[in-house]
């Protein structure tokens, strides 16, 4: 929104995880979103992620740096073109460092994971933990474009207890420390509920993780 009555309070959801709105201004989410679109691009690009048992996340998905699938990283797309992944660029890497340092006030080793997800009207992602990596530094979220319905929870199940956080564009929600397990995930996407100037329809979320690799 343009403008809030009352302005959303930046919130500590669990011990470790902080939620900070509007994070990123108009201009900085413009830039993350040209990057996004370019990374998209063949080779290496916007892929469909299968899973083991043989279905398919409703959320498509590019990498940078480390390639994901579930539940291991490669230097190569090796579920989809087989090309090199594309590297994930310094900016990007000290963007995660700063989002860090002002939710959490710590500092981290340097990023070299990037996953964007481009979540659809339909998307949506059960919940998981992202536990694939040597590190346990915080996990970083960016938000762009359409609203979500963020649902954190327990590092113990995927049930209850959980919190349900409204993500909008420019947000920044950070999960380390105690929370770095935790289950979460999204099970709603409010199309249409994007900035109007941002010229996205759908939703980017780019999350930034350590390997420890």
């Amino acid at each position: 929104m343009d403008a809030e009555l009352f302005p959303r309070p930046r919130t500590t959801i669990a011990p470790g995880a902080v939620h900070v709105p509007d994070w990123l201004d108009a201009d900085r989410q413009r830039e993350l979103l040209t990057a996004c679109r370019e990374w998209a691009r063949p080779p290496a690009g916007l892929r469909t992620v299968r899973t083991p048992g043989g279905g398919t996340m409703t959320a498509r998905q590019v990498c940078l740096g480390w390639h994901w699938y579930p539940y291991g990283y490669a230097r190569t797309v090796v579920d989809g073109d087989g090309a090199p992944v594309k590297p994930l660029p310094d900016w990007l890497g000290e963007l995660a460092r700063r989002a860090v340092r002002d939710a959490l006030g710590t500092g981290t080793p340097p990023y070299d994971i990037a996953l964007i997800n481009f979540y659809d009207a339909d998307a949506r992602m059960g919940m998981h933990r992202d536990s694939d990596e040597e590190s346990d530094a915080p996990v970083v979220s960016l938000s762009l474009g359409d609203t979500c319905v963020f649902r954190f929870g327990n590092t113990e199940t995927r049930a209850r207890p959980y919190t349900d956080v409204e993500l909008r564009s420019g947000d920044l929600f950070v999960f380390g420390g105690a929370s770095r397990l935790a289950y979460h995930g999204v099970p709603r996407v409010h199309p249409g509920t994007g900035p109007p100037e941002l010229g996205l329809a759908g939703r980017l979320n780019v999350t930034l993780r350590v390997s420890g690799r």
